[in-house]
């Protein structure tokens, strides 16, 4: 199964970028306006985050969410067969504040949200920074998909964690320079040891294990997030958020992540991913 879903969409990516965007936009009709994809979902998340906005506001949101969600789709299909000069073209960014901390013998956490286009992101890592990079992830349920995923993540040299045995895996690079990226929006599975915080004026779980970590092996921390230059095209903006996250007090860099983490979905709401479930009602 892995090979033939592995050769089917290789073969997809050779098709021009222009060419795939077109196909794209005729899937998101389908997907979203006709068959209305988890629209109940995203809309009742936007009128949680922004209950002062207008129905029409809200409304240009979701659909400049779902062209973005699309284009993420679409651009990570050509990532399978694209090389150095489409991903650094296309994904620039503040990657010398990453440099100067391995040039000072420093590793670095980097925590980053589910902020549009992640995966061009994470490859782009692999050509810019001195640090090698560490990558948490969830395995998929999916045999074929996960070796699939596993093969495009790991393309530029990204070194693959599995989440559920994180400390195991990072035994071997304890002792090396590396950059840790942490997906640090994730719901957490045990919202009883989570850090309870007020996000877009909601009580807000928060897992606890990036501030930890950070704390355990007093790690620089830096915070990362995406915007859209126009279609296709991205820069990736760093913020050194603490040098000593030991000094800080206990659950103020959880804190330091929510303000940045919210700051960032405001200036730009369209580029977060809205279509799973943040709040219960």
């Amino acid at each position: 199964m892995y090979y033939f879903v592995y050769g089917f969409l290789y073969l997809v990516s050779l098709a021009p970028i222009r060419v795939l965007y077109a196909v794209g936009d005729l899937l998101g009709w389908l997907i979203f306006e006709l068959a209305g994809y988890r629209r109940a979902v995203v809309n009742n998340n936007l009128r949680l985050a922004f209950p002062a906005k207008t129905d029409l506001e809200r409304t240009r949101i979701r659909r400049t969410f779902q062209r973005n969600f699309i284009d993420t789709f679409i651009e990570t299909i050509k990532l399978i067969s694209a090389g150095k000069s489409f991903i650094t073209s296309r994904m620039q960014g503040d990657f010398e504040k990453l440099n100067d901390l391995y040039d000072r013998g420093l590793r670095c956490q980097v925590h980053m949200g589910h902020n549009f286009n992640w995966e061009l992101a994470n490859l782009a890592y692999g050509y810019y920074c001195k640090h090698p990079l560490l990558g948490v992830y969830m395995p998929l349920k999916n045999k074929a998909m996960d070796k699939l995923f596993r093969q495009l993540r790991s393309k530029t040299g990204t070194i693959l964690l599995p989440a559920t045995s994180m400390k195991k895996s990072m035994l071997p690079y304890r002792d090396t320079h590396y950059l840790l990226g942490l997906v640090a929006d994730q719901v957490p599975a045990n919202v009883q040891q989570a850090y309870w915080l007020n996000f877009f004026n909601h009580p807000t779980a928060f897992i606890p294990g990036p501030e930890k970590g950070a704390r355990t092996g007093n790690l620089p921390v830096a915070f990362v997030h995406i915007t859209k230059e126009k279609r296709g095209y991205y820069y990736l903006h760093v913020k050194i958020a603490a040098e000593d996250p030991v000094s800080l007090p206990e659950g103020e860099l959880t804190r330091m992540y929510r303000d940045f983490l919210e700051e960032t979905i405001r200036q730009d709401p369209a580029m977060w991913l809205w279509s799973h479930r943040r709040w219960k009602k």
